[in-house]
């Protein structure tokens, strides 16, 4: 199980491990500080190197752990994917929820949410590669409910920035092609191309709104 702290933003996360967390709130924060580095490490090595074929030992050894110190931390491989998946989405959902809450609407909202959304999948490539790749697992199982919840609730709140946005297709086109374009952007997105986060995000908005 999986839990996050709402009133945060940070991607961290607190799991509930092969074996409980320390009850002294220094370890305590130690230990999951640990666990949070634990999940983007493995989220490069399943981008790199694929889920599959990537075991328990060889994230061990890719983190200078022995397999043993890893399993402290992580009951399984699944487990890990849980928490990749955790850390990609609930912190876009409470961010994209924050700003549909601050008012306004109407194009301009619309391209801050694909901003912050843009933004947010470069920040977490590796998290959205391997979301990408493993999303047949995903889509199935009781243990994918909340991920699937999440990716769901976010995509209703794209939707809606859309129903105010002055879109030249009618719905639900345009969701689907902004989650394809946005998604996609992390197969293709570079540190050092040509285009910014913030422009990649304003292009995508473009070719949806009608032309004047």
């Amino acid at each position: 199980m999986i839990v996050r702290n709402p009133k945060h933003h940070s991607d961290k996360i607190k799991l509930v491990p092969a074996r409980p967390s320390p009850t002294r709130p220094a370890l305590r924060e130690r230990y999951e500080r640990r666990q949070d580095e634990l999940v983007r490490q493995a989220a490069r090595e399943f981008a790199r190197r694929g889920y599959d074929q990537t075991t328990m030992q060889d994230l061990a050894a890719s983190m200078g752990l022995a397999t043993g110190a890893l399993y402290h931390y992580f009951g399984s491989k699944e487990e890990l994917l849980a928490a990749i998946c955790d850390q990609l989405m609930e912190p876009l959902l409470d961010r994209a929820r924050e700003l549909m809450a601050s008012g306004g609407g109407g194009d301009e909202r619309l391209r801050e949410l694909v901003r912050l959304w843009v933004t947010h999948v470069i920040t977490h490539r590796d998290h959205m590669l391997v979301f990408q790749q493993e999303r047949h697992l995903i889509e199935s199982g009781e243990r994918w409910r909340s991920v699937r919840a999440a990716r769901k609730a976010f995509e209703r709140i794209v939707a809606g920035a859309l129903d105010g946005a002055d879109t030249g297709a009618p719905a639900p086109l345009p969701l689907l092609a902004l989650l394809g374009m946005v998604n996609h952007t992390a197969q293709w997105y570079r540190a050092r191309g040509a285009l910014g986060p913030e422009q990649i995000a304003d292009g995508h908005v473009a070719l949806l709104l009608e032309s004047p």
